[in-house]
């Protein structure tokens, strides 16, 4: 067909994602998806998504913040599951959070009892109390 001698423009529409408008790492399209398929209930809005998106950012960060300073703590680079462990065990509230969650390859946190630890004395050996006893008295003479 022949146009009519009109011509129109189209506005381009630059496309943004759902996590780009609400400035988040996380994909809050499909995690709206994925909660839509859980059937966890039968209506979901996109605001539950980007708050679950923005709550799993979160704690992403905070983890990988404290393993890094884990690792940065060992001498090491590359964070490894044992640094997460560590950070996730020596703070309270990830403790807490998740204290039923076994981390893979993480092994345990060093707990030697004190009593097993050797005892520090501050005092000086009783050889060398009778040693020091005996020069003292020498040079009070």
């Amino acid at each position: 067909m022949p146009s009519t001698g009109k011509k129109t423009k189209k506005a381009m529409v630059i496309r943004t994602s759902k996590a780009a408008r609400a400035d988040l790492q996380f994909p809050v399209g499909r995690i709206h998806r994925l909660l839509r398929r859980g059937h966890y209930a039968q209506r979901i809005g996109i605001g539950a998504a980007v708050y679950l998106a923005a709550v799993l950012e979160y704690l992403s960060a905070e983890i990988l913040e404290l393993a890094g300073n884990a690792a940065r703590t060992n001498g090491r680079i590359r964070v490894m599951p044992r640094h997460i462990q560590l950070a996730v065990r020596n703070d309270e509230e990830l403790n807490k959070l998740f204290a039923s969650v076994t981390i893979a390859g993480g092994g345990v946190l060093p707990n030697i009892l004190a009593q097993l630890l050797p005892k520090r004395s501050s005092e000086v050996p009783s050889a060398g109390k009778e040693a020091a006893l005996s020069q003292e008295k020498s040079s009070n003479n």
